[in-house]
């Protein structure tokens, strides 16, 4: 006990005159010899006091040059790097970036605590475990959370992958990140669509060309055709969160409901139907592919559609189980043209005539798709 008392006291009498790049030597120093030397336990328990006066000297050049020596180890003692870690961002970058030391309850508690750069440091590290990201997915700002984005080493969950997307997505490059990858769950994908469509209707100068209404429509139905496009392409299991979350922001409406019916997106409509009625699964996807046309009504206008619309909405699962069986790959346009045919001479005002409206504009890009592909095949 005495011998580590004397080594003490005689470093802590040259401390208090030596130059600050002789200090930054001597913590370099004394941190690679605590890790790499032989020493007894009194030398050690020496050494480790000796650093640890040294994370309260005034420059910050002695405390990186500690932090550099022993950061990366894990055999270096917790509590200097703790301490480090809390540093300002040029000491704390070495201990925060890489240190083993650190479990999830330290890095979740310094993304909290701590400020940008800190975060940063944590999106950087080398591996960043679900717990961490939850955390900067719910602090972060853009930059930190475009570091967390880019990081290969970082696992991040799909309800952190939603987060991002509520809280940043109308950030392009972020926005941007989020769709490149393959596990964002739909409900998030969607949000971002909602994001860009939101950017589209405050431009000033699209407001000054097209007109604030028009414009807002054109939005809506461009997000609804996204809508639609995602549904189709996500795995079943994805099916009822997408659901939940466009009902609870009032997406299921009648013309969203007929677009995906008419464009045969079955999962996903069935889905919604299940949802709005409370009906078991296998009962909803029974009566819409057998059922007869009083049991297809009754199970629309338990989904909350009112007595006229439903009509439309049987006529139109009639002609898709015709469409399906006869021609399966061009489903959209059979029911569109035939569905306008059937109500060609219909007095439709209000939700009808908009969701006849709606079938139509469908109708007419199922045309024009075709017409490109017919004189791509004759120009061949």
């Amino acid at each position: 006990m005495l011998g580590r008392r004397v080594i003490v006291e005689a470093f802590l009498r040259w401390i208090e005159t030596a130059k600050t790049g002789d200090r930054a030597r001597a913590a370099n120093a004394l941190g690679r010899a605590y890790l790499q030397s032989e020493m007894s336990a009194d030398e050690r328990a020496a050494a480790e006091m000796a650093m640890t006066f040294l994370l309260d000297d005034p420059s910050p050049r002695v405390r990186l040059a500690l932090a550099e020596a022993i950061a990366w180890s894990p055999n270096a003692p917790r509590s200097l790097i703790l301490s480090l870690a809390e540093d300002q961002p040029e000491v704390a970058c070495h201990a925060v970036t890489c240190s083993p030391l650190l479990n999830d309850a330290d890095l979740v508690d310094l993304a909290a605590r701590g400020n940008g750069a800190t975060r940063m440091l944590i999106a950087a590290r080398a591996h960043v475990t679900r717990p961490v990201s939850a955390a900067l997915a719910e602090v972060g700002d853009e930059e930190e959370l475009l570091c967390l984005l880019e990081n290969d080493g970082a696992v991040i969950s799909s309800l952190s992958l939603k987060r991002i997307a509520e809280r940043l997505g109308d950030c392009c490059d972020i926005r941007n990140l989020l769709l490149d990858r393959r596990d964002l769950p739909a409900d998030a994908r969607q949000l971002l669509t909602q994001h860009v469509s939101n950017a589209l209707v405050g431009l000033p100068l699209a407001q000054a060309a097209i007109g604030l209404q028009r414009l807002q429509r054109i939005s809506r139905e461009a997000t609804e055709a996204a809508i639609v496009s995602i549904a189709g392409d996500i795995a079943p299991r994805e099916i009822p969160d997408l659901v939940q979350h466009l009902r609870l922001n009032g997406r299921l409406t009648p013309s969203f409901l007929m677009h995906a019916l008419c464009a045969g997106k079955v999962d996903f409509f069935a889905g919604a139907i299940v949802d709005l009625t409370g009906c078991s699964e296998r009962r909803v996807r029974s009566i819409l592919a057998t059922g007869r046309m009083h049991a297809v009504r009754a199970l629309y206008e338990s989904a909350g559609l009112p007595r006229d619309i439903s009509v439309i909405f049987v006529e139109a699962t009639m002609l898709w189980r015709d469409a399906a069986r006869k021609a399966p790959g061009s489903v959209l346009g059979n029911v569109c043209g035939r569905l306008l045919e059937k109500f060609r001479h219909h007095d439709a005002h209000g939700a009808i005539g908009e969701l006849l409206d709606m079938v139509e504009k469908l109708h007419v890009t199922e045309q024009r798709q075709s017409a490109r592909v017919y004189a791509a095949l004759a120009a061949a």
